[in-house]
């Protein structure tokens, strides 16, 4: 692959988990529409995305789990059994009309990237990063763990020594439990303090190879600056990793209703542009996401920085129709949004001073053999 790849599917336009869910957005749909608009994905970049067969998600999913979702969202009901022992059909985990199809799709182009990757490139999976799905249960959101069948299909195909970082707000408890232990992946998380699932203190390993990086609310730029400068990219160069994954959710930033971090979108891009180039082959998921502005401008940007493009001031008419189409009923922020999240990509940075608890947890992990 000389140029990067962008992995989609249209099923991800019209489904929604409901609607008042956090995941009633467009999120997908709008990267794609505001690639396309600005240029930047002909269709020699985009990759339709398959739907992972059955099999192959029980690579790590137990059969009788991946049985249940199919047979829901046939018969479009969950029975007691399905909420007690899979949580489907709960306020988090809904029945919805694609509730196997879309994580499927989701997961298949995860699995897919891990084989288009045997000999070395870039992949763009923004369907991806479900970091939360259980082997036999949904959890947060996530109904399958596509960035562990990522990495699984990666190590299919030859590829040992995996980087796995995370910068979504909320901690990858599922990835931890796929990989924890594994001496040849390295795992990297970067997540709010306290924040649902509650899972990821710094004292927590992961049987040696996890680096867990819980951060006080309001987080601005200059800190995460400071935990990519001397802790991420510190760690993966040390690691030498044939592969990177990397969660780019776009939650931490300042304008996500669910978490309390304040970071601009430029913070995600300066974590990607310091890892590109540190393997030879790297993966970006999404991941996290509940403003459909912030997401869409976020990830389109991930999309543009990937491709070595220039980010526009101003963006063109056909980008900026895109972003008026949004909507974000039932939410405060979607009453009123400002002109910048109609008209430009970059956030204005959020820098400020880095706290004491933030050098201090990172100087702590780097100490960490």
């Amino acid at each position: 692959m000389e140029r990067p790849q962008f992995i989609g599917h249209e099923i991800f336009r019209g489904s929604s988990y409901g609607r008042w869910h956090p995941l009633r957005v467009p999120r997908v749909s709008t990267v794609i529409d505001l690639s396309r608009a600005l240029g930047w994905l002909p269709p020699s970049q985009f990759i339709t995305s398959p739907r992972a067969k059955p099999k192959a998600l029980t690579g790590w999913h137990t059969p009788d789990y991946v049985a249940a979702l199919q047979r829901v969202e046939a018969e479009q009901r969950a029975t007691e059994n399905d909420l007690h022992r899979h949580d489907i059909g709960s306020v988090t985990n809904p029945v919805f009309p694609e509730i196997f199809r879309r994580p499927a799709t989701a997961a298949g182009g995860s699995i897919l990237a891990g084989e288009l990757l045997r000999d070395g490139g870039v992949i763009y999976n923004p369907a991806g990063g479900t970091h939360h799905g259980m082997p036999d249960r949904a959890n947060g959101f996530c109904y399958l763990n596509d960035p562990v069948l990522a990495m699984k299909s990666l190590r299919h195909h030859g590829v040992r020594r995996i980087a796995y970082i995370d910068i979504d707000a909320h901690h990858p408890d599922g990835v931890e439990v796929g990989f924890g232990g594994d001496p040849d992946c390295l795992m990297i998380s970067v997540h709010e303090d306290r924040l649902w699932p509650r899972t990821g203190p710094i004292e927590n390993d992961a049987g040696g190879n996890a680096y867990n990086l819980p951060v006080p609310r309001g987080l601005n730029d200059t800190e995460m600056a400071h935990i990519r400068d001397h802790l991420i990219l510190p760690k993966v160069q040390a690691f030498k990793p044939d592969a990177i994954v990397l969660l780019c959710g776009a939650d931490a930033v300042e304008e996500d209703p669910l978490s309390h971090l304040a970071l601009s979108n430029n913070a995600h891009w300066a974590v990607l542009r310091g890892l590109m180039g540190m393997a030879s082959r790297l993966l970006v998921l999404g991941g996290g996401g509940y403003n459909p502005w912030s997401v869409g401008r976020l990830w389109a940007g991930v999309w543009g920085t990937l491709n070595g493009y220039d980010l526009p001031e101003r963006l063109p008419p056909e980008a900026e129709t895109v972003l008026r189409g949004l909507r974000f009923d039932g939410n405060r922020r979607g009453k009123n949004p400002p002109e910048h999240w109609f008209t430009t990509l970059r956030d204005t940075p959020r820098e400020g001073q880095i706290s004491g608890e933030v050098k201090q947890a990172v100087q702590t992990l780097m100490s960490r053999n």
